[in-house]
């Protein structure tokens, strides 16, 4: 059981929190897993979580930082954070209700103090703070209750986990979130203990199940990494090591999507001339990541990714639809619509070199797509010919496309199922039509004369069946 101490009140005219100069900097790393409660401290040392006496049972109701006299702040400060440090079970609500309850006013308080900016925290202050942080925040995840969600098809609104420590854990997240972008922070100070060590702690908690817990880490890491230039590396090579996992051993994640937000903008950040280093994480790990069959889930976020590599730099543009093409989809129909989106998306950006490099694996998948039974497939396909664009860059090359892509527009024209898609086709047969019509009935004469072969060599199949049908029933 918790016991409830309480101590007496005292007042004071200041509002700020007045630290004294501390008398020396702790040069150990910060143990960003340890769990320390409340204890007494002696005046001779500075007042910190490492050196306070484990006492988890005991939870004080202390004053507000503002009711106590200006030299008695840090240490009620450090005070505060010994009680946050204290760990409870949120599967019972009931157990230890008032004790929860003084760590979420205490949470609060301290929230309010350094969004406000009148707590000027010196190194001990800040280093403490995030030792009471990580102690909350930095734990094991729970197992996921279906191993293969994503490629199970669970809905994942249905699925969806909310964390029962949820109320402490959101104002511990508000605090590092308020923390992080206060104009008083010092980053050459704070970088010692928001550290590679904190940094990849934070990273691994993004397969949380918690999707309220994923957007405030999404939104601290993205602040850490536009504050702390020196951590920009270790985080871009930490999210491609996270995405090396989920592509080539796991293909399970909860956070890929929140991942690729961030990275969403960090590549619109990139200085041109682009990088030989970004070019690799492109081939590397945003272009596989079309391989997973959960690959629904985040596509919205990587379609934005790899929109903005060909913004940027549209060289990529030849690189990105091969990348495309090698992890086409075969029996995913879903999957393939998506693919069409994101291809025009693509094409939206590819100037007429980096179109001709391509065109022949290109047009070649699209017929298959054209041709597809399934007919969203086939529709989406065939919408690529209402992008003013895409059109122009096919009218440049007409005499390359038109034979590779008029068989696949022949066959649903005489044999697809839907109304809609013939419809489509026709308008697409007859743009085609007015862009070359010599050349149209050129490619239309040749496929009439394989068409006709290919009747005669049909013809000439069945005749020899037969024959050989007939020699056996006389040798019968």
């Amino acid at each position: 059981m918790f016991k409830i101490i309480k101590r007496g009140k005292k007042s004071s005219k200041g509002e700020a929190v007045e630290p004294p100069i501390p008398t020396s900097v702790p040069n150990a790393p910060v143990d960003h897993a340890s769990r320390i409660a409340t204890s007494a401290v002696t005046s001779s040392q500075p007042v910190t979580l490492a050196n306070a006496t484990p006492d988890s049972s005991v939870i004080e109701i202390l004053p507000l930082l503002k009711e106590v006299a200006l030299s008695e702040r840090h240490v009620l400060f450090i005070r505060k954070l010994q009680i946050c440090c204290v760990q409870f079970d949120f599967t019972d609500t009931v157990k230890c209700a008032r004790q929860k309850e003084i760590k979420r006013q205490t949470l609060t308080e301290l929230v309010d103090l350094v969004q406000s900016g009148s707590c000027k925290m010196n190194e001990i202050m800040q280093e403490e703070l995030v030792r009471m942080i990580s102690t909350n925040i930095f734990r094991c995840l729970p197992p996921a209750s279906h191993e293969n969600t994503w490629l199970e098809g669970i809905d994942e609104e249905d699925d969806m986990y909310l964390d029962p420590s949820w109320p402490h854990l959101q104002l511990v997240y508000e605090l590092l979130l308020r923390y992080v972008i206060s104009s008083e922070m010092d980053t050459k100070v704070a970088k010692r203990y928001l550290d590679h060590s904190f940094v990849l702690k934070m990273i691994d908690l993004f397969d949380a199940k918690d999707p309220r817990e994923r957007e405030y880490l999404k939104t601290i890491l993205h602040r850490i990494y536009g504050k702390f230039m020196v951590h920009r590396p270790f985080i871009r090579n930490e999210i491609n090591n996270v995405f090396y996992r989920f592509i080539f051993e796991t293909e399970r994640h909860n956070g890929i999507g929140e991942l690729l937000e961030i990275l969403g903008s960090v590549i619109n950040g990139f200085a041109l001339p682009m990088k030989e280093e970004h070019k690799l994480f492109l081939v590397r790990a945003l272009i596989p990541l079309h391989k997973p069959k959960c690959v629904s889930a985040y596509h919205h976020q990587l379609t934005y990714c790899i929109a903005q590599f060909v913004e940027k730099d549209y060289r990529l543009a030849d690189i990105i639809i091969r990348g495309l093409l090698k992890y086409w989809p075969l029996t995913d129909c879903g999957k393939e619509v998506l693919f069409l989106n994101e291809l025009e998306e693509v094409l939206e950006n590819t100037q007429p070199a980096e179109f001709q490099r391509c065109l022949v694996p290109l047009f070649k998948k699209l017929g298959r797509s054209v041709n597809s039974p399934h007919f969203q497939v086939a529709e989406r396909a065939l919408f690529l010919w209402n992008n003013e664009h895409i059109v122009d860059l096919i009218a440049q090359n007409r005499r390359a496309i038109l034979p590779i892509i008029f068989e696949p527009l022949e066959r649903n024209m005489y044999g697809h199922w839907n109304q809609a898609v013939h419809g489509l086709t026709s308008n697409v047969r007859r743009m085609f039509l007015e862009m070359d019509s010599e050349f149209f009935e050129e490619c239309e004469k040749e496929y009439n004369e394989r068409a006709a072969g290919a009747t005669g060599l049909v013809e000439q199949r069945e005749l020899t069946w037969k024959k050989l049908e007939e020699a056996a029933a006389l040798i019968g």
